[in-house]
């Protein structure tokens, strides 16, 4: 196959708050390449609204880009990692098969087959975009290491709250509870299968909490929920915000702890044992699990993403997980 048998385009932040859709030219694939043609995409409501809109400090410029980007921050920059797709040329065993890749939004690409990962049957493409995501929730819990019998809190109901707290849902005997500003979503809560509750009525005496908020007052709010001598484990990521903390209260007489996670590498207690492809393959298995569809919230073409992506980052387009369809699926 050479690149001129697929018309490919791509969606570029061309600076900040603003997008472009561009042509693309496909390299010819080598031998160990495959070729995918994009089903679905999605967006993280985090980390990619704040790269469009240019909030990456300088100094996490290079921690902070995506396996598949090109150009920089603050832009021009294709950015994006949540991407389901067939794949129409590659290995026999690949050919024909749904695959999940670290790929930005782009209706057709070429990538080393090793980049991507076979959808397991059963899981939809929709769903299959939040194998980022849940890959994400897996590393935390590896970090947290929850015990039999804990009280839990998760601070933020966004997508990466939503995913931890459904994965701490399948632990027995948890008391799990999502904790967010929204009251809307109680409802996602109970599709999850766990408690809901606004910040103000949250349970405390937590034995850990996972804060999501990535918020001043979301971190506040998790160390005050916890029982002496626990955790916070924080998954924001705050870009060029200041974050501010009131520690005059328990946090050192009660010894409480905040820890960070972030996926770009695998948790320690697992680095050993567990590569990033085991933790990728396994975060798609979980994804055969329907409750997650419950995060799936909103679609639009691809061709409207440069109107979609602002409305997003302004939050005037309310979503857990938006997708982003073509016209292949």
């Amino acid at each position: 196959m050479k690149s001129a048998d697929v018309d490919a385009h791509a969606f570029w932040m061309h600076a900040p708050g603003r997008g472009e859709i561009r042509r693309v030219v496909l390299p010819e694939p080598g031998r160990d390449d495959v070729v995918v043609r994009t089903l679905r995409s999605g967006i993280s409501r985090g980390t990619e609204t704040l790269v469009f809109r240019g909030a990456v400090p300088p100094a996490q410029r290079a921690a902070i880009r995506a396996p598949f980007q090109e150009g920089d921050f603050p832009g021009p920059v294709k950015y994006g990692y949540l991407n389901v797709g067939v794949v129409e040329h590659g290995a026999p065993d690949l050919r024909g098969r749904t695959v999940f890749c670290l790929y930005p939004h782009q209706t057709a690409y070429v990538v080393p087959a090793s980049a991507v990962t076979v959808v397991p049957d059963g899981v939809p493409p929709a769903r299959a975009v939040l194998a980022g995501t849940v890959e994400t929730a897996v590393n935390a819990l590896w970090d947290a290491a929850p015990l039999l019998g804990d009280r839990v809190a998760v601070v933020g109901a966004g997508m990466v709250g939503c995913c931890v707290a459904r994965l701490l849902r399948l632990f027995p005997a948890l008391e799990v509870t999502l904790v967010d500003v929204d009251p809307g979503r109680a409802d996602v809560a109970a599709a999850l299968g766990v408690d809901f509750a606004l910040p103000a009525d949250a349970p405390g005496g937590r034995d850990l909490v996972v804060h999501a908020s990535a918020t001043s007052a979301g971190l506040q709010r998790s160390l005050d929920l916890l029982a002496p001598e626990s955790t916070v484990v924080d998954l924001s990521w705050y870009g060029d915000s200041e974050v501010r903390l009131s520690l005059g209260g328990a946090f050192h007489s009660g010894r409480l702890h905040i820890r960070s996670s972030q996926v770009s590498t695998v948790s320690p207690a697992r680095s050993g044992r567990r590569t990033t492809a085991d933790r990728l393959a396994l975060a798609l298995g979980l994804l055969r699990d329907p409750a997650f569809d419950a995060l799936v919230t909103g679609e639009s073409r691809f061709d409207e993403l440069p109107d979609v992506m602002p409305r997003l980052a302004a939050g005037t387009l309310p979503a857990l997980c938006h997708t982003i369809t073509y016209d292949r699926e």
